[in-house]
């Protein structure tokens, strides 16, 4: 146990958020999501696995810790329904309002088609995946720096 720690933040965790760099995308993502598959793509090849966990749960923690990108106009991207690309879901509208919370301003998502999204997510620095079964619980979130 650590001091102002949130116990979510596991010690493979921590090492994962540690180990990113600014411009790294934490991939964070639902449990219907192939994050086992996608993880082997990414640079660190890492998949921690946060079993019973809501979205908004696991989120507020690791943004108790993560910095936020300011430098990109879409630090947090998102996967768009299929169905209905207009359509925020309510997982969506949960984690966007902890980001915000975090980082104390509101915070627009990008977003990117099923296909797009899994490419994008291949292409980041590891995988969050949460047990959380809602839908579209999918975001790249871009690491910033600390001033």
């Amino acid at each position: 146990m650590l001091k102002s720690i949130d116990p979510i933040l596991t010690p493979d965790l921590l090492w994962l958020l540690a180990a990113m760099g600014h411009g790294d995308d934490l991939v964070f993502v639902d449990a219907n999501h192939p994050a086992t598959r996608i993880a082997q793509g990414t640079s660190s090849q890492r998949l921690i696995q946060l079993p019973g966990m809501t979205m908004e749960v696991a989120i507020r923690a690791i943004m108790s810790v993560y910095p936020l990108d300011d430098f990109d106009p879409d630090p947090v991207r998102v996967m768009m329904p299929v169905d209905d690309p207009d359509r925020v879901p309510e997982v969506q509208r949960a984690v966007l309002a902890e980001i915000a919370r975090a980082a104390g301003r509101p915070v627009t998502p990008g977003k990117l088609a099923r296909s797009d999204f899994y490419r994008a997510a291949a292409a980041g620095f590891g995988v969050v995946q949460v047990g959380d079964s809602r839908g579209y619980g999918c975001f790249l979130i871009r690491k910033g720096v600390i001033g």
